[in-house]
């Protein structure tokens, strides 16, 4: 058989389709090889050369003295490129267990006692409980107001179950802040707070909650997590908010207590969260807190003592009225002892129909009208007692 390998060529195609032999040529493949190399030894050369003249002769005659980089690292002209400044949490943050020890002891539980209206059944007392924080030395102490709203007393619990009467200042309902003052001269103020600047904050930052939740047994519970959103717009019972969103824990009973940085510093009043689910998810992680500059803002007007009355009552809507034949208004259930209700006439079983001058039908409509009056005005109020209506002369006091 013929051996086919023996003698292999290399062929080319050409156009007459013929075959032709390529015959290699070793004097050519030689001189090829030899200038490839010659040029990897120049760019090699070319290299090294360039590279000394940039370590050693360059910076000698000034080339690079004006770069940022040379500027970082050269240690003998004395000038540093400085680039973007940026907040690093790490250099004034305190532990978690420094910020507890700090902070802790100026984080209040607070109890309140109502009066609500169970329908049926009517009036029976009710006991709830938020958090607040101490602010200053003369006790006074900021918190939600929904966690005092319809409070006839109100105390403070301290971070070591130790308990003491309080009273409300002053409230900022629309913002949901309220400023509340230990009445009792003997109690030492345990621990103050130091307010921060929420304007300052970033989002990652890390926070921590200390409150009450889910009552007393929970007193001082403390969380943690980070800022997850600034300037979220939260509608929470018909009022649009300005808030902090964290997911650190926040449950019923945190509110109204600190939120806090990693320098100690207040932050936020911890007001809200979103529970429940969304179709088969659960909801966690999404707190919410007022930001503690809308608060500051409110310190001086919060300070000013609300005006009293003296009473406790309930609101005559217009289905109680038409039930009970009674006019709408406010029912007077208690007169305090002592009060300027009781010296103005009050009675329990008086219904205030007018107060200033104006119709009034619920609190929120007294409370505008003593707004615009000052410590120590006389306001006309008329009640209807026995079917008639009566004037009666009322000072405001605190």
């Amino acid at each position: 058989m013929e051996n086919n390998f023996e003698n292999e060529k290399e062929y080319s195609s050409v156009s007459n389709n013929s075959v032709k032999p390529v015959i290699k040529n070793s004097n050519n493949g030689s001189r090829k090889s030899l200038s490839i190399l010659l040029l990897v030894l120049l760019i090699l050369i070319s290299s090294i050369l360039g590279s000394l003249f940039t370590i050693y002769v360059a910076p000698k005659l000034g080339f690079f003295e004006k770069t940022p980089l040379y500027s970082k690292i050269s240690s003998s002209t004395g000038v540093e490129y400085v680039g973007p400044t940026y907040f690093n949490e790490t250099e004034e943050a305190l532990t978690v267990t420094e910020i507890v020890k700090r902070v802790g002891p100026a984080v209040v539980g607070v109890s309140t006692q109502s009066i609500v209206d169970r329908g049926f059944f009517g009036l029976q007392q009710q006991e709830g409980i938020g958090s607040g924080f101490i602010i200053n030395e003369e006790g006074h102490i900021l918190t939600n107001y929904h966690v005092i709203e319809g409070a006839q007393t109100v105390k403070v619990i301290f971070y070591d179950g130790v308990e003491t009467d309080a009273k409300v200042i002053n409230y900022d309902e629309a913002n949901d802040i309220a400023l509340l003052k230990i009445t009792d001269s003997t109690v030492t103020v345990p621990a103050t707070v130091v307010l921060g600047n929420s304007d300052e904050l970033l989002v990652g930052e890390s926070v921590v909650a200390i409150g009450s939740p889910l009552g007393k047994e929970f007193l001082g519970t403390t969380t943690t997590g980070v800022v997850s959103a600034l300037d979220r717009d939260i509608t929470i019972e018909g009022k649009t908010l300005k808030l902090l969103q964290t997911d650190t824990a926040i449950n019923p009973g945190n509110s109204g207590g600190p939120l806090i940085n990693s320098r100690g510093e207040v932050i936020g009043i911890n007001t809200a969260k979103f529970g429940g689910s969304s179709g088969v998810t659960s909801i966690e992680g999404i707190g919410f807190a007022i930001p503690i500059n809308q608060a500051k803002q409110k310190l001086d007007e919060l300070s000013k003592p609300i005006l009293r009355i003296g009473i406790k009552g309930r609101v005559i809507d217009a289905e109680i009225s038409k039930n009970l034949n009674l006019p709408e208004g406010i029912y007077v259930v208690e007169v305090e002892a002592f009060s300027n209700a009781e010296r103005a006439g009050i009675r329990p079983g008086d219904v205030v129909v007018k107060f200033g001058g104006r119709d009034v039908k619920t609190f929120d409509d007294v409370n505008e009208i003593k707004a615009q009056h000052n410590l120590g005005d006389t306001i006309k109020v008329v009640v209807y007692r026995e079917g008639s209506e009566k004037t009666l002369d009322l000072v405001l006091n605190e």
